[in-house]
């Protein structure tokens, strides 16, 4: 199998896996809360796009998004409430 088709059958096999996980959807609390305080940090639009795109480029938005894909929702899924209320 060639890198391009083993890369293709990943894709897709994770694809199918993130689409049949129903418990694995969740408010992304962690994730929403960080937006959230980007969006109040300061009053200049040209501050919060800075931090915004700093948040991007260091990855915390990414380390948040995983976070709370794979063990926060999960929690919120099993216990019924988000950890982040």
């Amino acid at each position: 199998m060639t890198k391009l088709g083993a890369f293709v059958l990943a894709a897709t096999l994770a694809t199918a896996t993130v689409a049949t996980q129903p418990g694995c959807y969740g408010s992304y609390g962690a994730f929403s809360r960080l937006h959230d305080w980007n969006g109040k940090v300061s009053g200049d639009k040209w501050a919060r796009s800075a931090i915004h795109l700093g948040l991007w480029i260091v990855p915390v938005y990414e380390l948040l998004l995983l976070g709370d894909f794979l063990i926060f929702n999960q929690i919120e899924f099993i216990t019924g409430e988000n950890p982040f209320d």
